[in-house]
């Protein structure tokens, strides 16, 4: 059997085949440019090099997260684009199983950390001294609480992914059982190591189909999780679903004056750089934001919430969980413009700490109208 795996879960874009005996080859680069550069070219010069045909495969495989959320994007929009025009099925890995699965057949404790911000990170303890062993589930946790958990382990961990530089020193000092970090080679995610995993998955039948396929965008602990659902109140934010496109094109409607059609947000939809994301209370959709995401500023395009819904604070966890994927993916300043007249979202922009930075004459139609430029640098 041949995998052909694919990961843009961080910085790291990977691109491998392997089949069960040999990594035939593997493409990794660690640099600052977008995977939407990268990780086509990579491939195809992958299948110049073996005069690959793709047809030829078994399966594909992917990070499915958690990690970057323009990088899961990305890679969840090429492997399903590939699934779909091959008929192949998908392997969706955990990004920090592949990555532990670096060390498989280490007789430590494996864990891999990923720099979440806020002094969390993105991590996960394993045992691979043979089979793939899950210690400590994946989740986001300060670094702190993961360095008490495994000093109650009482045995010696080995460390490796991006958060291992900048929590290096903290660990030094806070550890108090042996540990070391991964070497050069094993400390970043690599495809082939996607790839080997993959194969052991597919053999069991862990797989889903292009259209079924979903990166998992953020993993909290339980507690974590449990603390927001009760700040929530009820309200679950999360990327809309294709089938919320009607609804939102109602409210499009009720709201705006120059409201979008459902081809228009169904054009968004696809865009690799879009988010859109929806509030939701006991499964139905209530309100809605619509963002644009490139190089390091994010564009709010629309935030929108139903009437009877504005005095629940849908509009600002909409925000919120815009401001928390933005600083995820490394965004570092969101902008928007919002009417002159329109002073109640004006004041509710400012409330979050957005600032107004000037006007832009006769920006908007129908009525003509100056835009108020407004923008929010993340982090302060």
């Amino acid at each position: 059997m041949r995998i052909l795996a694919i990961d843009s879960s961080s910085l790291v874009a990977s691109v491998a085949l392997v089949d069960e005996e040999v990594t035939i080859a593997e493409y990794t680069v660690n640099f600052k440019k977008t995977h939407s550069q990268t990780l086509l070219p990579m491939l195809e010069e992958i299948k110049k090099m073996l005069a690959l045909d793709l047809e030829s495969i078994d399966a594909l495989a992917v990070s499915s997260g958690p990690g970057s959320f323009t990088g899961l994007r990305i890679g969840a929009s090429t492997v399903k684009g590939l699934g779909l025009a091959l008929s192949k099925p998908l392997v969706a890995i955990p990004t920090l199983t592949g990555l532990a699965y670096n060390l498989a057949g280490d007789k430590r404790l494996i864990c891999p950390i990923m720099d979440a911000r806020r002094g969390q990170v993105y991590t996960a303890v394993y045992r691979m001294a043979e089979e793939v062993e899950e210690i400590m589930p994946g989740s986001a946790l300060p670094i702190a609480e993961l360095l008490s958990f495994l000093n109650n382990q009482r045995e010696e961990v080995i460390f490796l992914g991006d958060g291992v530089p900048v929590f290096k020193e903290q660990i030094e000092k806070e550890l108090g059982v042996p540990f070391a970090f991964a070497l050069p080679h094993q400390n970043r995610q690599r495809a082939a190591a996607y790839g080997a995993l993959a194969l052991q998955y597919l053999k069991e039948g862990k797989t889903v189909t292009a259209a079924e396929f979903a990166p998992d965008y953020l993993r909290d602990s339980q507690a974590e999780r449990e603390r927001k659902e009760r700040t929530r109140r009820d309200w679950v934010v999360k990327p809309i679903g294709k089938e919320d496109i009607g609804e939102i094109a109602e409210l499009e409607r009720r709201i705006f004056s120059d409201a979008w059609s459902v081809s228009g947000l169904e054009e968004s939809y696809k865009r690799e750089e879009a988010l859109i994301l929806g509030a939701y209370k006991e499964g139905k959709i209530y309100g809605y934001l619509v963002a644009y995401l490139a190089a390091d500023e994010c564009e709010l395009m629309r935030l929108a919430v139903k009437e009877e819904k504005r005095k629940e604070n849908a509009g600002t966890h909409l925000l919120l969980a815009l401001e928390s994927m933005c600083e995820d993916a490394g965004i570092k300043k969101i902008f928007l413009e919002v009417r002159e007249s329109n002073k109640a979202a004006i004041s509710f922009y400012e409330s979050g700490n957005f600032i107004q930075d000037g006007v832009r004459p006769n920006f908007y139609d129908n009525p003509v109208e100056d835009g108020v430029l407004m923008s929010r640098e993340l982090g302060k």
